[in-house]
């Protein structure tokens, strides 16, 4: 399967951006959200842990083209 960039983007942002809500509210969570403070810890760092290793894998193989043989001139 090719490698594509705009995919792992797709990926990286939401689980960032959701990561991020569900760590804020264990730091700074008032009331109800205090009692489930390792909860939301627990699911935030997953969701960041998976958006970072969708970037994780090198785009190397994918950039290497397959080359003729050597240039024939007329």
């Amino acid at each position: 399967m090719a490698d594509n960039r705009v995919a792992r983007g797709i990926v990286l942002v939401p689980c960032l951006l959701l990561g991020g809500a569900f760590i804020a509210t264990a730091v700074w969570g008032q009331g109800a959200a205090a009692e489930n403070r390792t909860l939301a810890a627990s699911i935030g760092s997953g969701l960041v842990l998976a958006g970072l290793l969708a970037q994780w894998r090198s785009s190397d193989e994918s950039t290497v083209t397959k080359q003729d043989g050597p240039e024939s001139n007329p």
